[in-house]
């Protein structure tokens, strides 16, 4: 049986790759589409499948400008010639659910969301002050994104958050199963030393100018993990107690995790692994109360039995994210390290594996009962 795995790009690990990790255990024979790969930015389980990319592979500056060619996507995603395929599996936030398969050919979407930037995001990716051509270029994309969502047989998602959105934009139902965490790369530590941490791709809606504004104004020392393209504007608002350590390997985020007071996450968030692994590492979560993060974090209440695991605030303001680290700072001795690490195994990587595996075999009972090797 021949297996396609559809990816949108490989730059680094992230939620989505480490989703894609497992259906690359689950697959390892499979072909794995993407539009482009950076070779070596992602895991050895990843690197070592037989990854075949588009033509935006071979575009100048790609490394550096790739979010220009957005555009392209769709004709790149649709270019693929998928003809002798029995199984596409596509595990897509922007175009890879757009692939055309086959007409006997079973599709199933592990949809990540659908494309922020084209639906509920729009504001917070191009602000007011945005090119006069992309209202154009972002109707061109609605369009295709729904259309190309009927070429779908199955949709899966990462939370009930996302299930919502693609019920509203796409009219399609979805199942839930909840992306993994490696419980194994994170641990319990003693030591707790003075500075709050945010682990976060810099781009515009995850706010991390808020959380570095609120931060200037308390003074309390934040470190922050993670490149992209707000950081020259972040770094220039930014002051010494703000501290950007840039993209670090996953062991040393890892022992970030371990060592900060607290987790800041001031984004609304389809899901959020980020929070999940923070507190895989027995740390509490400030975030905004929003989206995914409602489906994972028990918030601090006096009058629930639940053993907390963070705390909310309501408004993406500097004055409410200001609130909610005062607020922690009074009851951050009520926080159980080890009840918050026990909350996140239920998202565990093996739980993640067992579910998905379950419900693709029973997707594809009677179309071949021996796909799978693991």
């Amino acid at each position: 049986m021949r297996v396609a795995i559809i990816h949108d790009w490989l730059t680094g690990m992230r939620g989505g790759e480490r989703c894609l990790e497992i259906f690359c255990e689950l697959f390892p024979e499979a072909d794995l589409y993407t539009l482009f790969h950076i070779p070596g930015s992602v895991s050895p389980i990843i690197e070592r499948m037989a990854i075949k990319t588009s033509f935006i592979q071979n575009l100048p500056f790609l490394k550096r400008s790739y979010r220009k060619y957005l555009p392209l996507f769709p004709m790149a995603i649709e270019s693929f010639n998928l003809k002798g395929y029995d199984f596409i599996l596509s595990c897509s936030h922007c175009v890879a659910k757009g692939v055309i398969p086959p007409p006997d050919t079973l599709h199933v979407s592990y949809l990540l969301t659908p494309m922020r930037y084209a639906w509920d995001m729009y504001g917070e990716y191009f602000g007011e002050k945005r090119n006069r051509m992309i209202p154009f270029l972002i109707h061109y994309l609605r369009m295709w994104d729904v259309t190309s969502s009927q070429r779908v047989d199955h949709f899966l998602c990462t939370s009930k958050h996302v299930e919502d959105r693609i019920k509203k934009f796409y009219r399609r139902e979805a199942e839930v199963i909840y992306p993994p965490v490696d419980m194994k790369r994170f641990r319990l530590q003693e030591r707790k030393e003075d500075f709050f941490l945010m682990v976060s791709s810099l781009a515009p809606y995850k706010k991390i100018d808020l959380a570095i504004e609120a931060f200037k104004r308390m003074g309390y020392p934040l470190k922050i993990i993670g490149l992209g393209p707000e950081m020259k504007k972040l770094r220039s608002i930014a002051r010494s107690n703000v501290e950007f350590l840039g993209w670090l390997p996953d062991d040393v985020v890892a022992d970030y995790y371990s060592r900060c007071r607290a987790l800041i996450f001031p984004g609304e968030e389809d899901f959020g692994i980020v929070p999940l692994e923070a507190m895989a590492s027995g740390k509490p979560v400030i975030a905004y109360g929003r989206g995914g993060a409602l489906e994972t974090i028990i918030p601090y209440d006096r009058s629930r039995e639940d053993t907390p695991t963070g705390l909310f605030f309501y408004e993406q303001t500097v004055d409410s994210l200001m609130d909610g680290v005062e607020r922690f700072l009074k009851i951050e001795k009520e926080f159980d390290p080890l009840a918050i690490r026990n909350h996140t195994m239920k998202w565990d990587t093996e739980v993640f594996k067992k579910r998905i595996k379950n419900k693709l075999k029973g997707v594809l009972k009677g179309v071949r009962s021996t796909l799978f090797t693991q």
